[in-house]
């Protein structure tokens, strides 16, 4: 077993792909798969399960991957302390739901670092891709929410990953409407009094089931519905067709402008946001910086911490 071959199965987990793990790594597929399948062979597991849709790690993998990484940072720290080596660049990577908070956080996580190199990776994506992205060690850190609704099903697939979900704050669900909307400034809204204007959510792929929706309150049924991908589509509509979503109630007029307004809902449910760590990882000092920030941003807000 080699530095290099560490490496090589390292950023293969990755890419999720030995095609762009091979392009990143400047050598030839077969040179790599040749390379991981003779680690494999000599420690007597499958670290990668290989199919057509491309290759995942197998529980065996996961728990190799760890130690791995855990080797190749040592390495690193004993190469830099004794051979005065360029300090490599750093690495973090955060899969989240769409919230702009989090987008704020890793703003002044960047703002804030002290690197000359670089390479940091924001995912808004959906949930199961979030889930997907922590457990194979793609993303350190997924932000997702929790309630009544969806903690049975979401805490199940935690625990089949092998991923720890922390708690940061609990929030009363609002609508988010533009500054023009005829409810913009009540002081609350109903459901019934949303039901003539357009309910916006988030599309969940394969994965479309109520349990993995964005939005609280899946279950309830609108007149009008606008299903879409991105945060930047779902803002203009807020504005352009007098649509609505339900989120967190926290929104950044930096990032969101002072045309988007948050009214609260009426409602008993409640949302717990939270973030997932991997069971079988260490937190990069990259990641705990961010989490920092992202306490600190939510403090600012007025929310209380928890965990």
């Amino acid at each position: 077993m080699t530095l290099t071959q560490l490496r090589y199965v390292t950023r293969v987990a990755e890419c999720g792909s030995i095609t762009e793990a091979a392009r990143q790594l400047y050598i030839s597929q077969p040179s790599l798969s040749a390379a991981v399948r003779d680690l494999e062979a000599e420690l007597g597991i499958q670290i990668f399960n290989r199919s057509a849709r491309g290759i995942s790690l197998t529980p065996d993998g996961s728990e190799f991957l760890s130690y791995a990484r855990q080797i190749l940072e040592q390495t690193e720290l004993v190469e830099q302390r004794y051979s005065h080596a360029r300090p490599s660049k750093r690495l973090f990577a955060i899969s989240s739901q769409h919230y702009a908070f989090v987008v704020l956080a890793f703003v002044r996580l960047l703002k804030g670092s002290d690197a000359d190199e670089y390479e940091m990776t924001l995912r808004e994506s959906r949930t199961y891709e979030i889930i997907e992205d922590v457990a194979g060690y793609r993303s350190e850190l997924g932000v997702i929410y929790l309630s009544s609704f969806n903690e049975k099903v979401l805490r199940k697939l935690m625990r089949e990953n092998h991923l720890t979900y922390a708690p940061l704050f609990n929030a009363r669900p609002h609508v988010f409407v533009s500054a023009s909307h005829p409810l913009a400034n009540a002081e609350s809204v109903r459901l019934e009094d949303l039901d003539d204007y357009p309910y916006l959510c988030y599309e969940q792929g394969t994965h479309n089931s109520l349990y993995f929706s964005e939005e609280l309150l899946p279950f309830e049924s609108h007149r009008k519905t606008i299903v879409l991908t991105d945060r930047a589509t779902l803002f203009n509509l807020l504005r352009g067709v007098n649509g609505y979503t339900i989120s967190s109630g926290v929104l950044n007029s930096d990032l969101n402008g002072v045309d988007i307004v948050s009214v609260p809902l009426e409602t008993d449910e409640t949302m717990q946001l939270g973030f997932l760590t991997n069971d079988r990882a260490r937190l990069s000092p990259m990641a705990k910086r961010y989490l920092d920030e992202l306490r600190s941003l939510i403090a600012d807000n007025g929310f209380k911490i928890l965990g």
